[in-house]
């Protein structure tokens, strides 16, 4: 169950705000539609409820705000927009990546998979999926944790019809099985057909929460589509005939051979034609909107019929196993309806196309007009759920009429709600495993470590050629002209993809707000990059003397003799140039910008090191691996002093000191960030 009670967002400049005092509820084993037209503040309520966006108010789901859930996803699943992802990335890559985030086992993207009918597709690549695909993947993204409640922002917008009846059987399905479903949507008729409870927005404000059938009543226009080819003639006798009967009938010309009859029913027009005569090709109870902008008669209203999964155990599977069977919604109460319109069934006369129904009985309109309900009515003792822990009235309604009557009560409540905090994404329950699949779902990686390696020994090569470079220079292929060799770039590039990545296509963080900086994720993204890092370096070696011993013969592959302080070196300017992508990136929310952090360590850090350690008035640190050796090192046990000598002395180096210097800026940079945000 959801109860969002004054939902306010803030004001821009001199604007009012988007979204102004709303409060609803959409009960569980229900299908609630928040309907309203573009910029009516649909999306905005959505972000809202999900602290996504400052503003004011507060939504309980089931009777818990949001950042009182340990585990967002599990609770809540969430569509909003387009699905993101690379667009390199398989289906099933992408859920399973998903899955070690929601902390779920992998087997979980194959059991959705099926349910949302996309088994067969489970290898396509995101970026070839046409729109139907992406709302099933969509679908498949937010039920992939169990969630007991699905919010869905337009899930069938651009979908075809049987596409969109099938989507929202699905989500019957999941309503019946006792879940809560919120969608949106700016089709009045639509919202009748799909919803058992629609709640109305305009200009950001709550004009009406009723029933589907309360709605379909008082704000749509039933009325029966004719199509004959006498349809002036039919028009005149069906005019006649609703005076000779003192009967409110208002016939309106269509396009063509077309008629729309409004107040009266299928049975009674039939009658007219048979007994004049009149050949009739179409006749048919519809619905035509009454909304503002909209013509009446525009579409066409279908069964509400929908088409549900084809093997029920995947659904049940799908929904945790509760026991429940995903079956078609049936019953009296269940929606199902045929092309006959719940306003032709009460006998009621419809209003006159240019004005809008009243609804007396509207509880939105009696709790903004202080009727008995506004001061009194408790939807928490209704539902029979929980109180919240704050005292406040849980998913009232008239909560800001109850505050400007304040002074009859014994309580006075606040004017406004409380306000609401943009929450961070949470880490992944499983932050290694997370960032394992990212970093092998798309080719991105491995396109790099090729292309490094290629570069890395033809520059070998020519530097052979031309001669004059040391042996150990040489098997790095790292010219005296560059700041950086090819493999340390790639690393650089590589840890900076690691964050890019998130901030481009932010899969983790799609419907929780920014991405996360966390320190368990970000201690994930080192690892993962130390180890691509450490291969990297290696097999650029290791591919560098191969080819020069091919080329060239035996004498440019000899190992050198202090090759332990060499490969020391080696290894820790890739990995460094791996960790300061992946800060950089994090910190700056950018690819480029971590990859120019890496650049800028030889470039720009190294020469002012070199300018503070050699000026006129500063003393040198020559020979301070020895001295650190006499003084700390000459008791340790087996040779372990010639590791931390060589560590020393590639500290002790001008790329070394740079570059541990920027590692600490951007890492202490990224700490305070994060504790800053947190603190928020």
């Amino acid at each position: 169950m959801i109860q969002a009670i004054g939902l306010t967002s803030d004001a821009r400049k001199e604007l009012p705000p988007a979204v102004d005092d709303v409060s609803f509820e959409a009960r569980a084993g229900r299908v609630t539609a928040l309907l309203g037209a573009s910029g009516a503040g649909k999306t905005t309520v959505l972000r809202l409820m999900l602290e996504l966006q400052r503003g004011r108010g507060i939504t309980y789901f089931r009777g818990r705000p949001l950042h009182r859930i340990a585990h967002p996803s599990r609770e809540v699943g969430v569509l909003l927009g387009d699905l993101p992802g690379h667009p390199s990335r398989t289906v099933r890559g992408h859920l399973r990546m998903l899955c070690a985030a929601a902390g779920v086992p992998a087997r979980r993207a194959d059991e959705v998979l099926e349910v949302v009918g996309l088994v067969s597709l489970r290898e396509e690549r995101l970026g070839t999926l046409s729109r139907g695909m992406d709302r099933r993947l969509g679908l498949a993204c937010a039920l992939l944790a169990d969630p007991h409640t699905l919010v869905l922002d337009d899930p069938a917008g651009g979908l075809s019809a049987r596409e969109s009846r099938w989507l929202y059987g699905m989500l019957h399905a999941h309503a019946t099985q006792g879940g809560t479903v919120l969608l949106t949507t700016a089709d009045p008729k639509e919202a009748a057909r799909t919803a058992d409870r629609v709640v109305t927005l305009q200009r950001g404000r709550l004009i009406a929460d009723q029933e589907a059938a309360d709605f379909a009543r008082t704000r749509l226009r039933p009325r029966v589509a004719v199509r004959t080819p006498h349809a002036p003639r039919f028009a005149a006798l069906l005019t006649k005939e609703a005076r000779a009967a003192h009967r409110s009938v208002e016939v309106v010309r269509e396009s063509g051979n077309r008629l729309s009859v409004y107040g009266s029913t299928c049975a009674d027009v039939g009658e007219i034609a048979f007994r004049h005569g009149i050949l009739v090709h179409q006749l048919a109870d519809e619905v035509g909107d009454m909304g503002p902008g909209t013509e009446a008669g525009s579409h066409t209203a279908e069964p509400r019929a929908y088409e549900v999964p084809q093997t029920p155990d995947a659904a049940l599977a799908a929904t945790g196993g509760r026991g429940r069977k995903a079956t078609p919604p049936s019953g009296p109460d269940s929606g199902l309806a045929g092309t006959e319109n719940p306003a032709a069934r009460t006998g009621e006369t419809p209003q006159p196309s240019g004005r809008e129904p009243a609804t007396a009985a509207d509880p939105a309109q009696e709790a903004r007009a202080g009727g008995p309900q506004a001061s009194a009515e408790v939807p928490q003792a209704r539902a029979g759920g929980p109180r919240p822990a704050d005292g406040s009235t849980g998913g009232s309604r008239t909560r800001a009429a109850g505050a400007r009557s304040s002074s009859s009560s014994a309580v006075a409540l606040p004017d406004l709600p409380p306000p609401i905090s943009v929450r961070p994404a949470p880490s992944p329950l499983r932050p290694l495993r997370y960032e394992l699949r990212r970093a092998v779902g798309v080719g991105t990686s491995f396109a790099t470590g090729a292309a490094v390696l290629v570069v890395s020994a033809l520059t070998a090569v020519l530097l052979a050629r031309v001669g004059h470079t040391p042996q150990h220079r040489l098997m790095a292929a790292w010219p005296q002209q560059l700041p950086l060799p090819p493999a340390a770039l790639g690393a650089g590039l590589l840890g900076a993809i690691a964050f890019g990545d998130e901030f481009r296509h932010p899969a983790l963080a799609a419907d929780r707000g920014t991405v996360p900086r966390r320190l368990g994720l970000l201690a994930a993204k080192l690892l993962v990059a130390s180890a691509t890092a450490l291969v990297l370096a290696v097999l650029t070696v290791g591919c560098d003397t191969e080819v020069l011993y091919l080329v060239y013969g035996p004498e440019l592959a000899e190992v050198p003799a202090d090759w332990l302080s060499l490969s020391a070196s080696w290894i820790g300017l890739v990995v460094g140039c791996s960790w300061a992508g992946v800060l950089a990136a994090g910190l700056f929310r950018s690819t480029t910008a971590g990859l120019a952090a890496v650049v800028a360590v030889p470039i720009v850090v190294v020469p002012l090191v070199q300018k503070v350690l050699e000026g006129p008035s500063v003393r040198t640190a020559a020979g301070f691996p020895l001295r650190l050796r006499e003084v700390l090192l000459s008791q340790w046990p087996f040779g372990g002093e010639r590791y931390l000598e060589a560590a020393a002395r590639v500290v002790a180096q001008p790329v070394g000191g740079a570059l541990t210097l920027s590692l600490t800026a951007l890492l202490c940079a990224y700490v305070l960030t994060t504790v800053r945000g947190r603190v928020r």
